[in-house]
């Protein structure tokens, strides 16, 4: 059976030899298990259980098949490890430039956002800790720009980049609260919503915080599967949700102060959690600050708790980024 376009959505096992010598003298096969997101003429795009992908190229496939969906929900959303559930955020919301630092990811998209931003700090680098860092400041240095850590507020790594005089920073980019929810049976679209692959103009500009269009629509159009959700014409409310894996990231709840306590962000987050079901997700997570009360209490009815806090660390006076 062929591995070609019509196998896109579907679920499928597919083993293919690595280039290694296997236990028997034979070649060295492993099996992928995921959802095909893309097939041309030499390679199969899979995207696995953690919104990761696997690229496998179709001259070393022995064989495929599809599978059935998983089961549904294997583990409760609370229960996932931090550093899992950062690098799953930091799919959903991706930088422009990627580039890895064993565990850790260096991000960076011109500016837009912390997240996209930073270097997160998960799991290890795969090298000393101090050679790491110099290794931070290089990167962002080479770039012109601020080298800013993200981490989880109380993990090892947050306790060793203190120990290296890296301080937590104040303002806008000073942390944020991540809350997760296990998502439900079934929610309603709203009737009058528009749901968008891309983020159009209008969109952007009830977003703000936006310095440079073509940043910010890198960041948020570049997952694979993500939706912008707009009300009203003209626009007076927005949101963004992305699916990676099981996951759904929502994100970008903006209403018009003229249009507020009249359900509107209420309306954004149940379609939004409805496309993100409708593409498969049985779990959520947001980011926000800890301080934004309002939208706190808005997610709390669809079941959202307290997963981690995460804060930004920036290198002490003792270190030159110039």
């Amino acid at each position: 059976m062929t591995l070609d376009a019509a196998a896109v959505g579907a679920r499928i096992v597919v083993r293919h030899e690595t280039g290694g010598t296997g236990p028997t003298g034979g070649p060295q096969m492993t099996d992928v298990v995921g959802h095909v997101r893309a097939v041309d003429d030499s390679v199969v795009t899979v995207e696995l259980r953690d919104g990761s992908t696997r690229s496998v190229e179709l001259s070393t496939v022995v064989t495929w098949k599809r599978v059935p969906d998983r089961p549904v929900r294997r583990r409760r959303a609370v229960a996932i490890d931090p550093d899992e559930l950062t690098r799953i955020t930091s799919r959903g919301w991706p930088a422009v430039e990627s580039v890895a630092l064993g565990d850790w990811e260096l991000r960076h998209a011109g500016r837009f956002t912390g997240r996209a931003n930073s270097v997160a700090v998960t799991g290890s680098p795969g090298l000393p800790f101090a050679e790491a860092l110099d290794r931070v400041l290089a990167f962002y240095r080479e770039r012109s720009a601020p080298a800013l850590a993200q981490v989880v507020v109380g993990s090892e790594n947050d306790r060793l980049l203190a120990a290296a005089g890296w301080t937590p920073t104040a303002g806008y980019h000073g942390g944020a609260v991540v809350q997760v929810a296990d998502l439900g049976a079934s929610y309603t679209s709203d009737a009058v919503a528009r749901v968008s692959p891309t983020a159009d103009d209008e969109w952007l500009s009830h977003y703000g915080r936006v310095d440079d269009p073509a940043s910010a629509r890198a960041v948020m159009e570049g997952p694979a599967r993500v939706a912008f959700v707009s009300i009203g014409a003209p626009t007076v409310a927005i949101g963004r949700v992305v699916v990676t894996g099981e996951w759904a990231g929502l994100s970008a709840v903006e209403v018009d102060v003229a249009a507020r306590r009249q359900g509107l962000a209420r309306r954004i987050v149940e379609t939004s959690l409805a496309w993100a079901a409708s593409e498969g997700a049985d779990k959520a997570y947001l980011q926000t600050m800890r301080s934004n009360t309002a939208a706190l209490a808005l997610y709390r009815p669809y079941g959202f708790v307290d997963h981690h806090d995460y804060v930004y660390r920036e290198p002490g006076t003792g270190f030159s980024q110039g």
